[in-house]
């Protein structure tokens, strides 16, 4: 896949230089505390990267959510993404895609005995959080926050794309990364994402060796696993002529189906390489992340699944494109019933799940002690 080769545009060097220069300078703000970081009495875990685009930061945001949320009551805070609102909101249950961004409305989805806030001044999202009395929130998850440092948080993981390791990348507008390498050092946790499954030992060992961690850093590395495929407009989808009724389908079952794979993330390669195991009848429609789907796209989408000619046909996209497209105007009856989801799940590799897992909860379980101890 193209969208796994590292593209330098070394023409662009000099604005990478200036733009580097300017975030080497808010960094050392904060470190020499001009700036300041405010550090509050809660266990806070930050999900992010150093490069923009797409590293799986919802999934293992969710992958968190899991581990914790049947001993805390947890609390996600992202800043909303594209959302049309401004300010801390509050999910509830008439919440949309539009008023909280995509990614936090699927978290809120999926999960919604956990509480789900945007707010892109993160501070005043925890305080507002804090401020909750149902339920009282124990831990909080910064989504997407790593380069926002107005906020100290207790535990920060970063994400680095097994296909675009930032040791291999440069700053922007040359490269992807919104900011220098050395940023990597503030990282209790990295994890290299979306390795394949059969990654060999060799790579483990090599990848370890040129991310250069230090001794207090641990790394990990995940992979995508892909679930059964959820109808998105459930009520929607009678006995047809899709592989299944009205609901889940198994990738297993789509050998002799087409499929229009749509979507609006950074990058659809892997999930377009996990569906060729199962039908080579795919047609892609890519659109850029986080895009608002307007009329004349919705048309297109229309008009791509009717070319489609087998007996069999369906529209997958991902849970967070999914988002954006249940409450679309635009979107008749007609293709309501095709349209179905691809969840995405992490799998932690090398047998280190366990050792993640309690790594995560044990953070969790003696700040909330100490958080106690300190209350009395």
């Amino acid at each position: 896949m193209d969208e796994h080769f590292i593209k330098i545009h070394k023409w662009l060097y000099p604005a990478s230089w200036l733009y580097g220069a300017a975030v080497m300078m808010r960094n050392k703000l904060f470190d020499w505390e001009v700036l300041q970081s405010k550090s509050f009495d809660i266990p806070i875990i930050s999900v992010g990267n150093l490069a923009v685009g797409g590293t799986g930061k919802t999934p293992h945001t969710e992958y968190l959510i899991k581990s914790l949320c049947n001993q805390y009551n947890v609390a996600v805070l992202s800043r909303g993404y594209k959302r049309h609102t401004k300010g801390y909101v509050l999910a509830t249950l008439e919440s949309t895609a539009r008023s909280i961004g995509d990614e936090p409305y699927q978290m809120h989805q999926k999960f919604p005995s956990v509480t789900v806030a945007v707010d892109e001044k993160r501070c005043h999202g925890i305080e507002k959080l804090l401020a909750l009395q149902k339920p009282s929130i124990d831990v909080i998850l910064l989504d997407d926050a790593f380069q926002h440092r107005y906020v100290k948080p207790g535990l920060s993981i970063l994400l680095t794309d097994y296909h675009r390791l930032f040791c291999d990348d440069t700053l922007l507008p040359a490269g992807r990364l919104r900011e220098p390498i050395s940023g990597k050092n503030r990282a209790q946790i990295v994890i290299v994402t979306k390795c394949p499954q059969d990654i060999k030992p060799i790579d483990y060992n090599i990848i370890t060796k040129r991310l250069n961690l230090y001794p207090y850093q641990q790394l990990f590395f995940s992979s995508f696993r892909y679930g059964n495929l959820q109808p998105v407009f459930p009520m929607m989808v009678p006995d047809t002529d899709t592989p299944s009724a009205n609901n889940e389908i198994a990738l297993s079952s789509l050998t002799n189906t087409d499929i229009l794979l749509m979507t609006g993330i950074a990058s659809p390669a892997p999930i377009l390489e996990r569906l060729k195991d199962c039908t080579q009848q795919i047609d892609l429609l890519s659109f850029d992340d986080h895009h608002n789907f307007s009329h004349r796209d919705i048309q297109l989408i229309k008009e791509r699944f009717h070319k489609l000619k087998g007996e069999h046909r369906l529209i997958i996209t991902t849970e967070k494109d999914a988002t954006r497209l249940i409450n679309h105007p635009a979107l008749d009856k007609e293709l309501k019933p095709f349209i179905y989801a691809l969840p995405i799940e992490i799998e932690i590799l090398q047998n280190q799940q366990d050792k993640f897992n309690q790594h995560i909860i044990d953070y969790v379980r003696e700040n909330t002690r100490n958080r106690s101890l300190s209350e009395r």
